[in-house]
């Protein structure tokens, strides 16, 4: 049955996408424990510095996946995923300076949380992704 086997480009994607996954399941991980362990598993601050240290270096790993997996993608699949990736960073670093601005001025009265910076990161990435598909459609 033609077509059915994947050739070798697609078994390289689907690993890749596989690899990727993984890292960023055990980045995910390991910032868990290095945000949650401090007070609930663990009191000294050494063990922290190496589950912050952990978390840097699973991260690490996690971007050297994501880039393999970028050079599996077609080129359409690439081009999409950079432009959501150039979005995003514009969007990080104009959000990013904003929120510093309001808490320098104290606009806020609490302080700002900087995990609406992620948050909103994430949001614009799957957002330009989706737009991204819909246009080339």
């Amino acid at each position: 049955m033609a077509g059915t086997t994947p050739d070798g480009f697609e078994r390289r994607a689907v690993t890749r996408t596989a690899w990727l996954a993984l890292w960023t399941t055990l980045w995910t991980a390991s910032l868990a424990l290095a945000r949650f362990g401090p007070g609930g598993l663990w009191q000294a601050d050494a063990l922290t510095w190496g589950a912050v240290g952990l978390n840097v270096l699973v991260g690490l790993g996690w971007v050297v996946a994501f880039t393999r997996y970028l050079s599996s993608l077609d080129e359409l699949q690439r081009a999409l995923q950079l432009a959501a990736l150039a979005v995003t960073l514009g969007a990080g670093w104009v959000l990013g300076f904003a929120l510093l601005v309001v808490d320098q001025a104290d606009l806020l009265g609490n302080g700002v949380d900087v995990a609406v910076l992620p948050v909103a990161m994430a949001v614009v990435f799957v957002a330009a992704v989706g737009l991204g598909h819909l246009r080339y459609r």
